[in-house]
């Protein structure tokens, strides 16, 4: 082999390694993303309707008159 020769083939040989570590620092910050956005999304807030908080209300409302009934 020729110097010219064992040149090329080494700097085939870092293009490889340096390709394989961008692959591997690319999927180590997805990775970290993943990881950091899956703590900020939990479980989503449930909001209620109106109505339903209107119902709620109500039937709170019945409970209260009746254990003050009850008292009496």
């Amino acid at each position: 082999m020729s110097v010219d020769e064992i040149l090329a083939s080494i700097d085939a040989e870092i293009s490889t390694l340096q390709k394989a570590r961008a692959l591997l620092i690319l999927n180590e910050r997805e990775t970290f993303k993943e990881k950091a956005s899956s703590k900020k999304t939990g479980k989503k807030k449930r909001t209620l309707s109106p109505e339903a908080k209107a119902r709620i209300a109500e039937g709170q409302r019945k409970r209260w008159a009746a254990k003050k009934k009850a008292a009496k």
